[in-house]
């Protein structure tokens, strides 16, 4: 690993870190405003696929987080971007909400899959239809393959079960886009012109927040709130920099200990 250096970036990640649905995080929005005090610049990485980057940022805006919108990386924005390389017509697995995200890109017999959060669309038939598209050749995109995430009635199967079956059943390997992966949080850092040695990652989830981070070179904070479960940080391997309570003791750290 390569040595820190001074910090300089701050990701950020959003559904069970900032907020939980329509609900801030107590001390949420006053953490954001002394870390954004300080010399770092901040960003907010998310893998969220239930709702469009401009209904997020009015969720965020409602729950008076003062963030832009050139400030979001999304997981949707890397899949557009994947589809736009590859030149391909996606079967569209995600939330109607999220559908602004992908307009003008063609969906008319669609010759990839592409997977998010889609809990309306996960029934037999849909999953039959993009199952025989696999088997015909259709590459597998899914935007992220987190196992669960939390909603306000408690915890949810996530994207990631269904990608899997997918991939069991067509005996092929989904190219993620989303966290983990070592090229989103690379890409979310490219418009801060900083390197991973000089940022951290605040998350809700171990694996995908956390470890994903810290295996991209930065230091990684988990936050028991949204997802996080007891023992969470003895899941991955090297540990979290930093296991805490929630976004604002994450902050007080951060102020006291690598500023």
């Amino acid at each position: 690993m390569a040595a820190r250096r001074a910090l300089k970036a701050v990701l950020v990640d959003l559904s069970g870190t900032l907020h939980i649905e329509d609900a801030a995080v107590p001390g949420a929005q006053e953490a954001l405003k002394r870390l954004r005090g300080t010399s770092v610049i901040v960003r907010f990485v998310t893998n969220t696929t239930k709702e469009s980057k401009q209904d997020l940022l009015e969720r965020l805006r409602k729950l008076e987080f003062d963030i832009s919108e050139d400030e979001i990386f999304t997981s949707l924005t890397a899949a557009r971007s994947l589809l736009e390389q590859k030149q391909v017509r996606p079967m569209l697995l995600v939330d109607d909400r999220a559908l602004p995200d992908f307009k003008g890109i063609k969906t008319s017999d669609p010759n990839a899959v592409v997977i998010g959060l889609a809990p309306e669309h996960f029934h037999y038939q849909i999953l039959n239809q993009a199952f025989r598209l696999l088997l015909d050749g259709a590459p597998l995109i899914a935007i992220h393959k987190a196992r669960y995430y939390k909603r306000k009635d408690g915890l949810a199967l996530g994207p990631g079960p269904f990608v899997t079956a997918l991939e069991y059943a067509t005996d092929t390997k989904a190219t993620v886009v989303g966290k983990p992966e070592k090229t989103f949080f690379l890409e979310a850092l490219r418009s801060t012109g900083c390197e991973p040695e000089e940022a951290v990652m605040i998350g809700d989830d171990c694996r995908d927040d956390v470890g994903g981070a810290q295996d991209a070179g930065m230091l990684g904070i988990l936050v028991k709130t949204g997802k996080y479960r007891a023992a969470d940080e003895e899941k991955i391997n090297p540990p979290p920099y930093l296991t805490c309570e929630s976004f604002p003791h994450a902050v007080d750290h951060i102020l006291q200990h690598l500023l």
